[in-house]
């Protein structure tokens, strides 16, 4: 038997930019019991990930300054949810009882099975160990040895201008084409940037085959690759699915505008995991927060036997790093749809690590001092989220 405390347990699973929000949002009811549930005993910043791949950043920040008095932190995994008893199951073997729970997992990085040899040879960056191991075999890589970068999208050009940025031969391999995101003026000042600096960019062609030493591309070109970064595409961990609750396509919770399940209402989802009306926001560390606080607030509201707000929540635009000392500031409107404007040069690029600091230090350490704080931009119909790219900011 797991015994159940008379304060209500809410257990958030993902220790992520919208799991560590919540679990610090919670607290606003001083009785709640919140534990949450992360493999990695460290949190990670996922918009960093580039720069630890490269060798020019961390990305790591320790929980004890992230979360609030009285968050406890387990190290461990979620193996499966069992919803009728309203229980975790963890990889370490043992269980924890909830009395809502914040499905807050998260995305991984995709590569498809159906491209040879990119599951064995290809790097990924979307999570640390990846990221580790990238950055490890870079640093015993001369530097004229040739990188191939596949995936054109926000996360694509970060590392692949992260690496033209230190000298280093890099080509970009888009799929379509560059940047589809951004704003065709936005597009060109990339192109332009990445030109300058070295890079290659090839459009219009794909990956067909990934090589220890090589990639062919669909067209048939074959190019030497000494290492090839993959970053077209995201996945959703299939905690989910294998507990048996209704998912999207790619695997993400079916839920409600107040990022409550479809089928069962002591589930919240937030984050890249959810799919509200099966309409998800764009996977990005911009809407992770906002999600995470909504996902608080619709517990907290329902451990107070009020009606949850829905969901309501504007997009801005998208920050993208070019190397250290250039970036660019793509103004966005509220339903993520691209402007004409943006702002590049070394201001992008202030901008772009402006607003990473203010993910953690706005959002979550304030969340944590004092919760209930945050606030966000609203209004503005919800774009569909391809799940082609996660952006940058």
């Amino acid at each position: 038997m797991i015994e159940r405390l008379n304060s209500p347990k809410v257990v958030v699973l993902g220790g992520g930019y919208a799991g560590t929000l919540a679990a610090n949002r919670l607290r606003q009811r001083g009785d709640v019991q919140v534990t949450l549930v992360n493999p990695r005993p460290q949190f990670v910043e996922r918009i960093r990930l580039h720069q630890l791949a490269a060798g020019t950043g961390d990305a790591e920040i320790e929980y004890g300054t992230l979360l609030g008095e009285g968050v406890e932190l387990l190290v461990d995994s979620a193996d499966r949810i069992d919803p009728a008893a309203r229980t975790v199951h963890l990889s370490s073997g043992g269980a924890l009882a909830y009395d809502y729970l914040v499905y807050a997992v998260g995305s991984t990085g995709a590569v498809p099975a159906a491209v040879p040899g990119a599951a064995e040879f290809a790097y990924g960056i979307a999570e640390l160990e990846p990221a580790r191991r990238l950055r490890a075999d870079l640093e015993a890589l001369a530097m004229d040895a040739p990188v191939t970068v596949v995936g054109g999208g926000l996360t694509g050009i970060e590392i692949a201008a992260e690496l033209a940025a230190q000298g280093r031969e890099v080509a970009l391999v888009c799929g379509r084409v560059l940047a589809p995101y951004l704003s065709g003026p936005g597009r060109r000042y990339v192109a332009k940037w990445l030109d300058r600096n070295g890079a290659t960019v090839i459009e219009g062609d794909s990956v067909a085959e990934v090589r220890a030493d090589a990639v062919r591309l669909a067209s048939g070109v074959e190019r030497a690759s000494a290492v090839t970064v993959w970053t077209a595409g995201f996945a959703v961990p299939g905690l989910a699915a294998a507990s048996g609750l209704s998912t999207d396509d790619l695997g993400r919770l079916l839920t409600d505008e107040t990022l409550t399940s479809v089928d069962d209402d002591r589930i919240v989802a937030a984050g890249d995991c959810a799919a509200p009306s099966g309409r998800p926001l764009r996977m990005s560390g911009y809407a992770a927060g906002p999600l995470g606080a909504r996902a608080a607030d619709t517990v907290l509201s329902r451990l107070a036997g009020t009606e949850p707000d829905v969901i309501d929540l504007g997009f801005t635009g998208a920050c993208v790093s070019l190397g250290r000392r250039d970036g660019i500031r793509q103004i966005g409107r509220k339903d993520d749809s691209m402007t004409g404007l943006f702002i590049g040069g070394r201001l992008g690029a202030i901008i772009k690590e402006a607003t990473c600091r203010f993910v953690v230090a706005k959002r979550i350490r304030l969340e944590a001092r004092k919760p209930g704080t945050m606030v966000w931009i609203k209004g503005g119909p919800r774009a569909v989220d391809p799940a082609a790219d996660r952006s940058a900011a």
